[in-house]
């Protein structure tokens, strides 16, 4: 977690935040969390461990990590946006349509797709997400 850590706070540097104790425990949170968790249930999660720090503060933290690219908010059907870390600038989920089980995994195999997508559209990918929909094998147990 110390080197997420330090990595979130580089990139906050860089970019003219400061590493503020606020800021700090908001970003300890997140990554304890996993980097799935919405912003409601961080502020219950900061609020424990520092009742001083605000709701509007842990917003707008979430703004600015979502503007620097290192989290990303996403919509599984909840209603509320979970915020997942973008670790090496890419998430990626199978999200089951039977249970809404999510399974993350890590392996990354579209950087050629990136490749080409950004040159056909002269566009300069910093990121991507990636869910693929479809039933888990408990699911297709329960089916068949």
């Amino acid at each position: 977690m110390d080197d997420q850590l330090g990595v979130f706070s580089n990139r906050l540097q860089q970019h003219g935040y400061r590493l503020t104790t606020a800021r700090r425990v908001i970003l300890e949170a997140l990554l304890a969390s996993g980097g799935h968790i919405t912003a409601d249930g961080l502020v219950e999660v900061v609020r424990q461990q520092s009742p001083g720090i605000g709701r509007m503060t842990v917003y707008r933290t979430l703004e600015i990590l979502s503007e620097l690219g290192l989290i990303r908010p996403v919509y599984q059907g909840t209603g509320a946006a979970h915020y997942i870390l973008m670790e090496n600038g890419h998430h990626h989920h199978l999200v089951c349509s039977g249970c809404d089980r999510v399974i993350e995994f890590d392996e990354c195999v579209l950087e050629e797709m990136g490749r080409l997508i950004s040159g056909r559209f002269d566009f300069q990918i910093q990121g991507h997400v990636v869910e693929f929909f479809g039933l888990c094998a408990d699911c297709r147990r329960v089916s068949a």
